[in-house]
């Protein structure tokens, strides 16, 4: 009886296809809405911070009768551009969006699919650089809807007083780009946080820390503080919201919107560079 041996190769490798940037992208972009509560998050935030700046306008509406003869001469710009971008809605897209950049790394740490992730892709800083990109896409879109609607519905309720302003009014761009760029340095911050301390509460009370309190328990008054404050991004959005109007013209030591648009530009780079460098650098 004879018997026929197939030869084998013994070296084959099958090469899988490596997965392309615009893969990644897709992928994160299928995380980030995958949870419901993402959506929520966002929509709840959104409706919280138009409704926090509709107030504003609608209690100088109502109050404008018995608004004196100066500040009805001062109205413009600072209190309408006040009331479409209040401290409430500031701090509250700082809240929010900073939270929801940071769970976007720690939720696959805490759960574990970050090692998952990693061992389908190996190239971490690619993986990183896609979330990075969807989490500053969707969040600048957030922060571009949530200051137009603000701007322009708060206007249209001051202007039945005769003090609503226009985007063409001097200030009134700068005020909205500021606005909507919040959200995004702030998601950035969350995430470079997120990759340094990758667990979720202690991630979400540092980034409020660093990014809220420690500003609003600082002064412009004095030179160390005011040079700390000035460069947080919160002093810079406020700077952004006022201009060089009061009160930052009455501070010792003011800065400029020029280092306002640095110190947003300083605070994302930095946070980017955390978020992609970190993980490949560190165990999982």
């Amino acid at each position: 009886m004879s018997t026929t041996t197939l030869d084998v190769p013994v070296n084959v490798s099958i090469d899988d296809p490596r997965a392309r940037f615009r893969d990644l992208v897709s992928a994160e972009w299928i995380k980030l809405w995958s949870l419901r509560s993402t959506v929520w998050a966002f929509v709840a935030a959104g409706v919280a911070i138009v409704l926090f700046n509709v107030n504003a306008a609608y209690a100088d509406y109502s109050n404008w009768p018995g608004y004196s003869e100066e500040t009805r001469a001062e109205f413009i710009p600072s209190w309408a551009l006040r009331d479409a971008f209040t401290n409430f809605a500031g701090n509250g897209v700082i809240l929010a969006i900073s939270a929801i950049g940071a769970l976007t790394v720690t939720s696959e740490y805490s759960t574990g699919m970050i090692r998952t992730t990693f061992a389908a892709v190996p190239v971490r800083r690619s993986v990183m650089a896609a979330k990075l990109i969807v989490v500053a896409v969707v969040t600048t879109g957030f922060g571009a809807l949530a200051a137009g609607a603000s701007f322009f519905l708060t206007q249209a309720i001051l202007s039945g007083r005769h003090t609503g302003m226009s985007i063409a009014d001097p200030g009134a761009l700068r005020a909205m780009v500021g606005a909507a760029l919040l959200a995004p340095v702030s998601a950035l911050v969350g995430m470079g946080l997120g990759a340094i301390i990758r667990h979720s509460a202690t991630t979400i009370v540092t980034s409020v820390a660093i990014l809220l309190m420690l500003p609003i328990s600082l002064s412009g008054d004095h030179y160390w503080t005011a040079v700390i404050g000035h460069a947080t991004p919160h002093y810079a959005w406020a700077h952004l919201m006022e201009g060089d109007n009061v009160p930052w013209a009455h501070y010792a030591y003011p800065t400029t919107v020029a280092g306002a648009w640095i110190v947003y530009a300083v605070w994302a780079l930095i946070a980017a560079v955390l978020t992609v460098e970190v993980p490949s650098r560190r165990d999982v």
